[in-house]
């Protein structure tokens, strides 16, 4: 492990770089098909932290379009791998990703996660998140199954 972490943000012409992270940072192993989708659709966006060359921290969100409102955007995403936390590398590409967020000009920026998330929960608060209680959410065919 290096003392260095080192952020990117991806685009349409980094596909073999998503393609070559290893298993155990994202949910399931990348599919081509869908990593080709995600970073060729300009609503999607993608922050990896490296670790010299090795992918240790991801961070994804979504660009939400509204007919009568500002853009927002939607965190979908933050992982870290389990040798990496507790190191600020969830804090960093959170961040970064935030940044991208407002500078495609997006006005409010959120997320949920579980309540009993400690670890994810003390990450938002680190960045001056607002945590709004009383929201209900609600799933359809698996969606909140992992």
């Amino acid at each position: 492990m290096s003392d260095t972490i080192t952020l990117r943000h991806l685009g349409p012409d980094d596909l073999d770089v998503l393609l070559g992270v290893a298993d155990g940072l994202f949910d399931h192993p990348i599919r081509r098909d869908q990593a080709v989708a995600f970073l060729t659709d300009q609503l999607h966006e993608i922050v990896l932290a490296f670790d010299d060359d090795v992918a240790v921290g991801m961070a994804t969100g979504v660009i939400m379009l509204h007919p009568d409102k500002p853009p927002a955007f939607f965190v979908s995403e933050v992982g870290i791998r389990d040798a990496f936390q507790r190191r600020r590398i969830g804090k960093q590409v959170t961040a970064k990703l935030m940044e991208i967020a407002r500078a495609r000009g997006c006005e409010g920026i959120w997320l949920a996660t579980e309540g009993d998330n400690v670890a994810a929960r003390a990450l938002y608060n680190t960045l001056d998140a607002r945590e709004t209680g009383d929201i209900v959410v609600y799933d359809w065919d698996g969606a909140m199954d992992g």
